[in-house]
């Protein structure tokens, strides 16, 4: 098929897929993925969006199409890759004219171009930039600004890439049209104010646009193309233009990204920067904080400032080292340069106009409240909002200066409270706005004031009765107080006034997460509870329900089993939650951590909600579908929860390890979870599971070990260590085909002493548990290494009495004692000839673990228990969950197993029920009688 019938194809396929008809539409895109890897597609999109006679709807559909291609299949090692012969016409094709007249395609081809240049700028396209440095000299009005708006994304995409050549790349660029691109911005800004004076409005919105452009390519020059800039910048506001100018929202962003060159270039080149840093805060401060910016200034540059000014003042390579000879001269310069800026009354006055100006609450925000207030919550969020959101800007900058000048503001602050001391009178706003923003301050800077306010004294005489004010215009200085006291809490409150505070919470459900004695909350738990769920209840907006499941999610962590009697409620709601939140997966997450805590809550009573839990762990580690993106990490965590509190295994519980192969093989972000969900099906059904799942488990191990860290080869053989333990002959049969390489490892002494060690564990078990196997294995691996299986034997037992000193757990240092000492009895003269080997390692081993009791002067094992009654908590100390206990059981399993080793009877201690969760990998009871029992062979 030629050129032109290929193109009346697509062009058809393209009209169709543009179609709403979903009879049409689906057909037609399926029919272009099918063409994506075809040669010659790519080059028909091209003639399709450069025809400006076409429908713009399918012109937009082929440059997107076109922009798809270049991620997939542009590269040379890409499956589909396309050729190097239409590439070459391609980029050809894309530069030879920039006269797209429809803005948004423009803007798109640019960030099609700009593509290209990342992957082959400037090898393979060495000429691109000089052609767009020549189309942006043209006299053609479209011509340039389309080549400008091009210049602005290959540069923008060429800064982004961060390899050390690719920096030195962009750096050679950089050098070379570094005087045309502020020869360009400087024109165009000459252009520009001189239309404005002319009041010729039109004429300056098009050199605006170019201003804008070129400060564009401009910024990313500087910051990113210079390892030591010395090129200083200018800021400059025009007051000629008024704010019902067409020009005015084009002028603001020109404004605004002035502010960001001096950002970026102060955040990446602080020390470049410090001969701007006295310039810079007189500008910013008086823009600010003085009557300079009145009528001149709006909130985003208001922000910038803010920025600008919190960013020098806590940059680290402006403070002096705490040795004040260890200083860098640059940065002793920068600190001198502040501290001469930063004076008593000019810290004064920044204090006092944040707190009394910034931190009010505006008209806007108040009527929001009003009218919907959990937008107004929601509207508080914190994250990155300081960065571009006034409010919390200023608190950041606020928390920033205070922090660095606590000595200075502390009593300004103190000052503005005392003020304001006693009720506020309900009709007075002024003032009811000026306490609610003093409060605020309080609260940011708790942590700085804590040697200065006594807040317990304030908390009975000012703020309690500040919180009993009922009156509705009062519920600002009532929300403010609570926040306030959630503030100071954790810093400084009397666990005696904490039941007071409860009772007032009950009225005000603000925010519940507080530091609390369990004991001293239980009393309100059943009120506080059903309120919460109310809420729940009430709320519709997503963001709202987040913030209280997270309250409801902090109190179940807090009350812990003592939950169980109020969770019927939530357990009802949940459901039809998750169901309603199917398109609001962040909503998920929140619900997924609440089921965490509740599971945890109801321990094993966590059975009755698998009708509904384990669809929800489904859903969420099925990386087969999309929701898996946001909820794996919590899904992940709630279904080990669900293990480790599970009474029984149940064949769906069982079911869902179908998803596991598919985690294992993703990045290793998740995988210690993943084995802790392995270990915890093994302590919970280890023949069931193992039985159903340990052939393919063994596979993916296989293929985990062959491309893994050592850290996390490490973590996958304990899990076959801990399968041997709870299930020696199963644990043994479904994990064989990794065994050699285990034994492999043992004979070539693994340089990795940790992964050293974990292979000794798993041979020892395997030797201790199953030595019918043990002599099998060593039959296999002598006929692959084609040796005798004697001199085989020989090197592991050298090998293992040799790296000892890598096995630094006392447990395993046990374990690997009794291994080699069960060989003994054997009549084989090799184990003979190492007889005196085993012996010394076995009585280290035994110092090892051996313990005087200062009551009796007798020693006795610290590794052994003789008795598993429950110890008893403390307050601190979480209940054992059901996992706890089964491996408990299994160590006493252990105990019953091999009390055919002893001879008589040892003194035992019982260690603490941490020690005898994790540690005791082994009930190989090592006894002084073993020692004795050898002596008499020799």
């Amino acid at each position: 098929m030629d050129m032109d019938s290929a193109s009346s194809v697509v062009l058809q396929t393209l009209t169709q897929a543009t179609s709403q008809d979903t009879a049409v539409l689906k057909p037609a895109e399926e029919q272009l993925r099918q063409w994506e890897t075809q040669p010659g597609f790519y080059s028909v999109l091209l003639n399709i969006f450069n025809n400006h006679v076409l429908d713009v709807n399918v012109r937009w559909l082929a440059v997107l199409y076109f922009k798809n291609g270049i991620d997939r299949y542009w590269r040379r090692v890409a499956p589909h890759a396309l050729s190097e012969e239409e590439k070459t016409s391609l980029r050809a094709g894309l530069i030879t004219n920039f006269n797209e007249p429809v803005n948004q395609i423009a803007t798109q081809i640019a960030v099609l171009i700009a593509k290209v240049a990342r992957l082959d700028c400037p090898r393979q396209w060495p000429d691109l930039i000089p052609i767009l440095l020549e189309s942006v000299k043209g006299q053609d009005g479209l011509q340039q600004h389309r080549a400008l708006l091009t210049f602005y994304h290959v540069t923008k995409t060429l800064a982004s890439k961060r390899l050390a050549q690719d920096r030195r790349l962009f750096q050679d660029l950089a050098s070379g049209i570094y005087s045309f691109a502020c020869s360009l911005w400087s024109h165009h800004t000459d252009c520009f104010l001189q239309q404005v004076y002319a009041r010729d409005e039109a004429a300056a919105l098009n050199s605006l646009e170019r201003t804008l452009l070129s400060l564009k390519v401009l910024r990313k020059l500087t910051v990113h193309g210079f390892q030591e800039p010395q090129q200083n910048m200018e800021v400059m506001v025009s007051r000629q233009v008024g704010s019902e100018s067409v020009c005015r929202e084009k002028l603001e962003k020109t404004i605004i990204l002035y502010t960001k060159v001096l950002l970026d270039f102060l955040e990446y080149h602080p020390y470049a920067f410090i001969p701007l840093i006295q310039r810079s805060l007189e500008f910013a401060v008086s823009y600010v904080f003085t009557p300079a910016g009145e009528g001149v200034t709006f909130e985003r540059f208001i922000v910038q400032c803010m920025n600008l000014i919190k960013m020098i003042v806590k940059n680290d390579a402006y403070k002096p080292a705490k040795n004040i000879d260890d200083s860098k001269p640059e940065s002793l310069e920068a600190h001198k340069i502040k501290t001469a800026f930063f004076t008593h009354p000019t810290l004064t006055e920044i204090g006092r106009r944040l707190v009394s100006h910034y931190f009010l609450l505006t008209e806007e925000e108040l009527t929001m409240w009003e009218e919907d207030p959990e937008s107004f919550a929601v509207e508080e969020a914190g994250g990155d909002s300081w960065k571009y959101s006034l409010r919390p800007c200023t608190e950041v900058l606020f928390l920033d200066i205070f922090h660095n000048y606590s000595q200075t503001l502390t009593p300004v602050l103190l000052d503005m409270v005392q003020n304001l001391q006693g009720p506020t009178d309900v009709e007075d706003r002024v003032q009811l706005l000026m306490k609610d923003a003093v409060y605020n301050a309080v609260g940011l800077a708790a942590y700085e004031l804590f040697d200065s306010v006594d807040f317990d004294q304030w908390f009975k005489n000012q703020l309690l009765g500040e919180l009993q004010v009922t009156h509705h215009r009062y519920k600002l200085i009532r929300r403010r107080v609570i926040w306030l006291i959630g503030q100071w809490i954790s810093v400084k409150f009397k666990s005696d006034l904490r039941p007071l505070l409860y009772e007032l919470i009950l009225g005000l459900m603000q925010d519940p997460d507080l530091v609390f004695r369990t004991e001293q909350f239980l009393p309100y738990l059943e009120s506080i509870f059903g309120l919460l769920f109310q809420l729940l209840q009430q709320v519709t907006e997503c963001d709202t329900k987040m913030q209280v499941l997270h309250v409801i999610s902090c109190v179940i962590e807090r009350v812990n089993i003592q939950i169980r009697p109020y969770a019927g409620c939530l357990v009802q709601y949940l459901p039809l939650l998750w169901k309603q939140s199917e398109e609001h997966n962040m909503l998920r997450c929140a619900i997924l951590t609440t089921l965490i805590h509740l599971v945890q809550g109801l321990g094993a009573e966590s059975k009755n909600l698998y009708p509904f839990l384990l669809p929800v762990i489904q859903l969420s580690t099925d990386v087969t579908q999309p929701p898996h993106i946001y909820l794996l990490e919590d899904g992940l965590e709630l279904w080990l929860v669900t293990l480790e509190n599970s009474p029984a295994i149940t064949p769906e519980l069982l079911r869902i390890f179908q998803n596991m192969s598919a985690l294992l093989e993703l990045s290793a972000e998740n995988l210690r979870t993943c084995f802790q969900i392995v270990n915890a099906y093994i302590y919970l059904a280890a023949t069931e599971f193992l039985q159903n799942y340990g052939e393919s488990l063994c596979r993916s191990f296989c293929d985990l070990l062959k491309d893994i860290t050592n850290e996390g080869q490490v973590q996958v053989l304990k899990v076959v260590e801990i399968a041997l333990k709870v299930s020696p002959v199963l644990g043994t049969h479904v994990f064989q085909s990794l065994l050699p390489a285990v034994f492999r490892g043992i004979v070539d002494g693994e340089r990795y002493p940790v992964v050293m060690s974990t292979y000794l564990g798993i041979m020892g078990r395997v030797l201790l548990q199953n030595a019918g196997f043990f002599s099998s294995l060593l039959t296999q691996m002598a006929s692959e290494c084609s040796q005798e299986m004697d001199q085989l034997l020989g090197s592991v037992i050298e090998m293992w009495v040799d790296r000892m000193d890598n096995i630094t757990q006392p447990e395993r240092r046990k374990l690997s004692s009794l291994a080699l000492l069960s060989l003994l009895p054997s009549d084989n003269s090799v184990i003979q000839d190492k007889f005196c080997g085993i012996i010394s390692i076995s009585l280290e081993a035994l110092h090892d673990v051996m313990t005087e009791d200062p009551e009796t002067g007798t020693y006795k094992d610290c590794m052994l228990m003789s008795h598993f009654e429950e110890p008893k908590l403390s307050e601190e100390e979480e209940p054992p969950t059901e996992q706890d206990k089964r491996k408990k059981l299994v160590s006493q399993t252990w105990k019953y197993r091999n009390t055919h080793i002893h001879t008589h009877t040892h003194t035992h201690t019982h260690t603490h029920r941490e020690r005898e969760r994790e540690n005791f990998v082994d009930m190989k009871l090592f006894s002084t009688c073993s020692i004795h029992i050898f002596y008499f062979r020799l």
